[in-house]
C-alpha cells in the first residue's frame, strides 16, 4: 500500500481520518461533496491548466503513468505537466517539472488557486509541507531536482478584459521553506504510511475531539459515535478557547446540556448551554430594543447572490473578485405595512456591473434603513462596484452608509434560540423563529448553488428551457433570503413587544 500526498496531508490534520479514507472509503464519503466544495476542485483544476501556458509546450502525463514519466525524465524532457513518481511506499503527481539546463536539474512548480493577498501564514506552512512530500518521493526516484516553487494567482493583478497569464500568477521560490521541513515530513511520512497499513483503526477519539466542530475531520461522527450530535463542541467559539474544550472533554462532558453551572464559559457560550437546558430562548431585552431602535422606515431588506470568478472574466475584476449578478429587495414603507418585493437578475455573457448598479439605485427607497445578513459581504460588493464604476462611488458609498446587519442579533446574542445550535446562519435562525417559511424542498438552498446555477447559465452549459428554470429557481431562492430577513425582523419586533409587556406586569 502507497501513500499518497494527499492521504499525508489528510493525515497531518487526523490520523484517524486518513485510516478511514483508505480502509472506510464508504464512510469517508458518506456525504456528498458540497457544491462549494466541488467548485473549488473545479477551480483548482482550471487554475492548474491555466498555468501550464507560463511554461508552453510540455508533455502531460497520462493519469498514474510513473513509467510513462520515468522515460520523460529519463531524456530530460523540458516541461512535464502532472508527471507521476513512486516508491514502494509513496505516490505523487507534480503540478509542473521544468528542466533546468544550467542546474542539470527539474524545477518544480506546485500550482494553488489560492491568491498572493490572503492571510498567508497558514496557507504557506500547508503549501511548504505539500512541497516537501513531493521532493522527498523526487529524491527517492533519483530525480535531480533544482528549485522548488510555489505558483499563485496574483491577488493586485487587474484585468483590461483578456488574461495576462504571466501577470495573472506569482512564482514564488520555496526552496528554503520546503527543504527546512525534509527531517520533519520524512518522519511524518512514514508514521503515515504505517497508519494507513494497519488492519485495524487506531482507538478511538481522533485529535479532533479537542478541536470545535467546524474544524472537525469529515469521519469524525464514525470515529467518535459517543459524541453528541449537539454537543460541547458546538459551543460558539469553543474552538477558540482549546484549554476550555479540553477540560470538558477530560472530565467526560460532552453533551452541552451537561455542561456544569459552575464551568468557566463565556457570556454567549453561557446562555447557548442555558438555553439548550431550559429548551427556552434567551432574550437581552436592552440591546435588542437599541437595535431595533436603530432602524428606520422605509425599511430595505436587501440580499445579493454573487459568483467568485477565480479567473477574472471582465476588465478591473482581479482574481475571486465576486461577479454581483442578482438582487433581491422586499421594502416596507411604514409601520404594519406589507412588503413590497423588487429584484434583479442578470445572465448575459456581458458585465452585469451597470445592469446592476441602475437596477439597485432605482429600486432602493431614497432613505430609510437597509437590512442585510453579515452586511460587509453587501457593503464589500458595493465598494469593489465603485472601484470599477468611480462614477458611482458617491451613490454606492451612501448606500453603504445607510446598512445595518441584521444577524448581530444573533451574533451578539441578543437573542439565543435552543435549535440555533450556536450558529447565526440565517438557514438556522428563519426555521427557530419563523416556522412557516423553509429552505426546504427548494431547487436552490444555498449560496453556493446559486452561484454555480448562475455560471451555467451564461457559459452556455445549460438548454433554454434548463436556463428558465434555473433562473426561476434562482429568483426564488434570492426572494426567500430577502423575505426571510422580513420575517424574522417581524418575529423579534414580537419578542421584544412581549417581553415589554411581559415586564410590565
Amino acid at each position: 500500500m502507497k501513500l499518497s500526498k494527499t492521504n499525508y496531508l489528510v493525515y497531518r490534520d487526523c490520523a484517524h481520518n486518513a485510516w478511514m479514507k483508505v480502509h472506510r472509503p464508504d464512510a469517508y464519503a458518506a456525504e456528498p461533496l458540497s457544491v462549494f466544495d466541488q467548485a473549488i476542485i473545479e477551480t483548482g483544476n482550471d487554475v492548474d491548466v491555466r498555468a501550464r501556458a507560463l511554461f508552453p509546450g510540455g508533455v502531460l502525463i497520462r493519469r498514474g503513468d510513473a513509467a510513462g514519466t520515468a522515460e520523460q525524465v529519463a531524456v530530460h524532457a523540458p516541461v512535464l505537466y502532472q508527471p507521476v513518481f513512486e516508491t514502494d511506499r509513496y505516490t505523487t503527481a507534480c503540478d509542473i517539472l521544468v528542466w533546468n539546463g544550467a542546474q542539470q536539474a527539474y524545477d518544480l512548480y506546485e500550482v494553488k488557486a489560492s491568491t498572493s493577498g490572503e492571510d498567508r501564514r497558514a496557507k504557506d506552512d500547508l503549501y511548504a509541507h505539500d512541497i516537501a512530500f513531493q521532493a522527498l518521493v523526487l529524491q527517492e526516484c533519483g530525480v535531480p531536482l533544482g528549485r522548488l516553487h510555489l505558483v499563485r494567482l496574483n491577488g493586485a493583478y487587474v484585468s483590461d478584459g483578456t488574461l495576462d497569464i504571466g501577470q495573472l500568477f506569482t512564482r514564488e521560490d520555496f526552496t528554503e521553506r520546503a527543504s527546512a521541513l525534509f527531517e520533519a515530513v520524512r518522519a511524518e511520512m512514514d508514521a503515515a504510511h504505517d497508519l494507513i497499513t494497519l488492519a485495524e483503526m487506531p482507538p478511538a477519539p481522533c485529535a479532533c475531539i479537542f478541536k470545535g466542530r467546524s474544524s472537525q475531520c469529515t469521519t469524525f461522527a464514525a470515529i467518535n459515535p459517543d459524541v453528541p450530535d449537539y454537543s460541547v463542541h458546538d459551543l460558539t467559539r469553543i474552538g477558540a478557547s482549546p484549554k476550555k474544550l479540553k477540560a470538558l472533554v477530560d472530565s467526560g462532558i460532552l453533551d452541552i446540556r451537561e455542561v456544569p453551572a459552575n464551568f468557566e464559559l463565556t457570556l454567549p457560550q453561557r446562555h447557548q448551554a442555558e438555553a439548550v437546558r431550559s429548551r427556552q430562548p434567551y432574550v437581552d431585552p436592552a440591546p435588542l430594543g437599541a437595535f431595533l431602535d436603530e432602524i428606520r422606515y422605509p425599511v430595505a431588506f436587501l440580499d445579493y447572490e454573487t459568483y467568485p470568478c477565480a479567473l477574472p472574466r471582465f476588465p478591473r475584476y482581479s482574481p475571486y473578485n465576486h461577479v454581483p449578478f442578482q438582487f433581491s429587495l422586499h421594502t416596507v414603507e411604514r409601520p404594519g405595512a406589507e412588503a413590497v418585493h423588487r429584484e434583479f437578475l442578470f445572465t448575459e455573457r456581458s458585465c452585469p456591473d451597470r445592469p446592476f448598479v441602475d437596477a439597485l439605485t432605482g429600486a432602493l427607497p431614497a432613505e430609510g434603513s437597509i437590512i442585510a445578513w453579515n452586511k460587509p459581504f453587501e457593503r464589500g460588493i458595493n465598494a469593489k462596484l465603485a472601484e470599477r464604476l468611480p462614477a458611482e462611488a458617491d451613490r454606492l458609498a451612501a448606500i453603504n452608509a445607510r446598512f445595518i446587519d441584521l444577524m448581530d442579533v444573533f451574533s451578539e446574542q441578543m437573542v439565543v434560540h435552543p435549535r440555533f445550535r450556536g450558529k447565526t446562519s440565517i438557514k438556522w435562525v428563519l426555521p427557530a423563529l419563523v416556522p412557516k417559511l423553509s429552505y426546504k424542498g427548494m431547487a436552490i438552498q444555498e449560496g453556493a448553488t446559486a452561484s454555480e446555477t448562475w455560471n451555467a447559465i451564461v457559459t452556455g452549459e445549460l438548454e433554454p428551457d434548463e436556463a428558465e428554470d434555473a433562473r426561476r429557481n434562482l429568483l426564488a431562492y434570492c426572494g426567500l433570503d430577502s423575505l426571510a430577513m422580513v420575517e424574522i425582523w417581524r418575529a423579534l419586533l414580537d419578542i421584544y413587544a412581549a417581553r415589554e409587556i411581559r415586564e410590565a406586569g
